[in-house]
């Protein structure tokens, strides 16, 4: 039996709302294959530490991401766990991959340059 998620109308609007922006939906996409930390995207989004903690906050207040502190550092996951994630990943499913812009930090030898 296939079973279909439904999702509030006013649920759907404020995950869209803040994945309307193009950096949070383009950290989204990245995070649903990866871990990464403030100092990767930094680098990928060439943009302020202070910028792209901003942008983590306001996902991770939301739900969408969860923090996994490893020494001093904190990586950023999606949380799979959030009541909408089959909303979130269908979505994300309808993206191209960004795979590309962790493998150009890899090359630069910038991939979690924090640890």
């Amino acid at each position: 039996m296939d079973v279909k998620m439904t999702v509030d109308i006013q649920d759907a609007s404020q995950v869209l709302k803040l994945l309307s922006d193009k950096t949070r939906l383009t950290m989204m996409k990245m995070l649903a294959s990866n871990d990464c930390c403030v100092c990767e995207f930094v680098e990928i989004f060439k943009t302020s530490q202070p910028a792209i903690s901003q942008h983590l906050r306001k996902l991770r207040d939301a739900g969408l991401v969860k923090e996994n502190r490893r020494g001093q550092w904190i990586f950023y996951a999606i949380n799979k766990d959030h009541e909408h994630y089959p909303f979130v990943s269908n979505l994300l499913g309808q993206l191209t991959d960004q795979n590309h812009l962790l493998t150009e930090l890899e090359v630069q030898g910038l991939r979690i340059s924090c640890e």
